[in-house]
């Protein structure tokens, strides 16, 4: 597709999303979700992989049809999110800070505010973190994410837009995303980033639902070099309308050797709670990239 078209395209389905009537647009979107995972077997078969990891109980196998009623669902999960994403920027704040809840570990966000300390988010690709951001915006407490580049440059524009009319301030995943976010963290800001994929293929090898795995070393980094809080965190969809979050208790970043060794063992028990955030809803895991070797 030409990068003119997929910019068009993009704006296009974002606004008729936008503009269709609460629960028509989740409807559209689910149904369209569903129909791209049954023609594509590629991506169907990168979730169907991915689900198949989460959702095995230690040492054993799913059955075929737990799995593909899953997928099923999980393909659904993923419409739903880009429709209520695409809502996002056209609603009252209040509407969201009311059908926003924080389940379990707000209290580790205020600390480390009190403290005067930044926070590092570390986030899977489930459910819809924008809700999770524009929630945190109306707590005072913001946040400030990076995404991965898109071409065209005019496609990322669009996006990066959409999210800070919601209080997410996006910075591109490029060579000064570093010192952008240390800075943040140095001036006690809020950090979040999407780690459980590796784009860059540069990540930290560690074990994930039972595989050598590769994801980001950021996390684990920045927090190890500012002494932020490091919490694990999860914004679900649901039930209904509404959406809630569960943020782990911090993770521990004190040093005890070379940076190197510390990030690797950080970044592992950033990995662990990765795990269990997913195992929470498997069927809003979002991730149609290959994760492990194929089945």
């Amino acid at each position: 597709m030409a990068p003119t078209a997929r910019v068009v395209l993009f704006k296009s389905l974002g606004s008729v999303l936008e503009t269709l009537p609460e629960r028509v647009d989740v409807a559209v979107a689910r149904a369209a979700a569903n129909g791209f995972g049954r023609c594509s077997t590629v991506a169907r078969g990168n979730l169907r992989t991915n689900l198949a990891h989460a959702l095995a109980p230690a040492g054993g196998v799913v059955d075929d049809e737990v799995l593909d009623r899953f997928t099923d669902r999980a393909f659904s999960s993923y419409g739903q999110y880009w429709a209520e994403s695409a809502k996002l920027p056209g609603m009252v704040p209040a509407n969201v800070f009311s059908r926003f809840r924080i389940g379990e570990g707000l209290e580790h966000l205020l600390d480390a505010r009190a403290k005067g300390r930044g926070t590092v988010i570390a986030l899977p690709h489930i459910g819809s973190w924008e809700w999770g951001g524009s929630y945190l915006n109306s707590l005072g407490l913001g946040m400030t994410a990076v995404a991965e580049d898109l071409e065209p440059a005019a496609l990322f524009e669009w996006f990066k837009k959409k999210r800070e009319s919601i209080g997410i301030r996006i910075e591109p995943l490029d060579e000064h995303a570093g010192t952008v976010l240390l800075q943040t963290l140095r001036d006690g800001g809020v950090v979040g980033l999407l780690c459980d994929r590796d784009i860059q293929h540069n990540g930290i090898e560690v074990e994930f639902f039972s595989e050598r795995v590769t994801i980001p070393a950021g996390p684990a980094t920045l927090a190890l070099r500012t002494g932020a809080t490091l919490v694990a965190a999860a914004c679900y969809s649901g039930p209904g309308r509404d959406h809630f979050a569960v943020i782990t208790p911090p993770i521990p970043v004190q040093r005890e050797g070379r940076l190197r060794e510390d990030v690797t063992r950080v970044t592992q028990l950033v990995a662990t709670q990765l795990e269990g955030l997913i195992r929470r809803a498997p069927e809003q895991w979002h991730v149609l990239q290959p994760r492990f070797a194929a089945e």
